[in-house]
């Protein structure tokens, strides 16, 4: 169990977690709704599962990548024989599977939409080797986590959870691209695709901080849009810092915080808004 938990870095799943159950949450307030304790039991599992086959599959799929990759062919489990291909396909499959049957449980339209959210999750792990913009796609990926948890609850889309959805969007290919800075010679030696290797270090950095302004603007938006209390507008406000902070951790010269601009930054960034959310919403 250890060794698939490090396999799928299931403690990442606390970037997109909080968000999902702001979308959650949102939706019990804004449509006046009973909390279904069971329904946000089955948000978690849903996106523990679509986040556990996404990841497996990018390590299934990146394992002679891996193992090239000094960085991660000793820590990496398919590359240094921990969990073999044949099993980190087999729990894709699992997770995939479970993904599914779990939306079903939930409403008809969760479940008719979850393949195309296996898609996209999934999809993810191929585009480095086509395109830059594989960033967004990961984005992308994350950016379900609120607008599915509120279609979970309402069975309907609206505008506020999208306004979420777009602020993780913009949020994760961010950092995702700082984290990338570290492959940036790898990267185009293997002719694989990234912003730093389009870009460039400097230039790569600055395009962080462009997705980022524009994440912050839709944080501030929604609050706006939803007329949301004072402790939003205190959450907002950590959180942009901390969006700030990670920009200051890392430079062009010197990326030796990367990772504790990536994850610890972050994850602290995401747990402490949705607190914030959650007061705004209950006191």
């Amino acid at each position: 169990m250890k060794n698939y938990l490090s396999l799928i870095k299931f403690s990442h799943t606390i970037f997109a977690l909080p968000f999902a159950i702001i979308g959650f949450f949102l939706a019990i307030n804004s449509n006046n709704a009973t909390i279904n304790w069971l329904t946000l039991v089955y948000v978690v599992l849903c996106m523990v599962f679509a986040r556990s086959a996404a990841m497996a599959f990018n390590r299934y799929i990146d394992r002679d990548i891996d193992k090239a990759n000094d960085r991660t062919a000793d820590v990496r489990e398919i590359p240094n024989g921990t969990i073999t291909p044949k099993n980190a396909l087999l729990f894709v499959i699992i997770n995939c599977v479970l993904f599914i049957a779990t939306t079903y449980f939930i409403n008809p339209l969760c479940f008719y939409l979850s393949p195309v959210a296996l898609v996209v999750v999934l999809g993810y792990s191929l585009t480095k080797r086509f395109t830059a913009l594989c960033h967004l796609v990961l984005g992308l990926g994350l950016s379900l986590a609120p607008i599915g948890a509120y279609l979970a609850v309402t069975g309907q889309f609206d505008w506020l959870p999208l306004f979420f959805s777009f602020s993780v969007l913009f949020w994760v290919s961010g950092f995702d691209i700082i984290y990338a800075l570290q492959d940036e010679a790898f990267d185009k030696q293997q002719k694989l695709h990234s912003i730093p290797v389009l870009l460039g270090t400097k230039n790569a950095l600055m395009l962080s901080n462009v997705l980022h302004l524009i994440t912050a603007s839709f944080i501030l938006y929604a609050g706006y849009y939803a007329n949301l209390g004072l402790f939003y507008w205190i959450g907002s406000l950590i959180f942009i810092g901390l969006l700030s902070y990670q920009h200051f951790l890392v430079k062009p010269t010197d990326l030796s915080k990367v990772n504790l601009a990536f994850f610890t930054t972050n994850g602290i960034a995401s747990v402490l808004f949705a607190t914030f959310v959650l007061l705004d919403l209950y006191l």
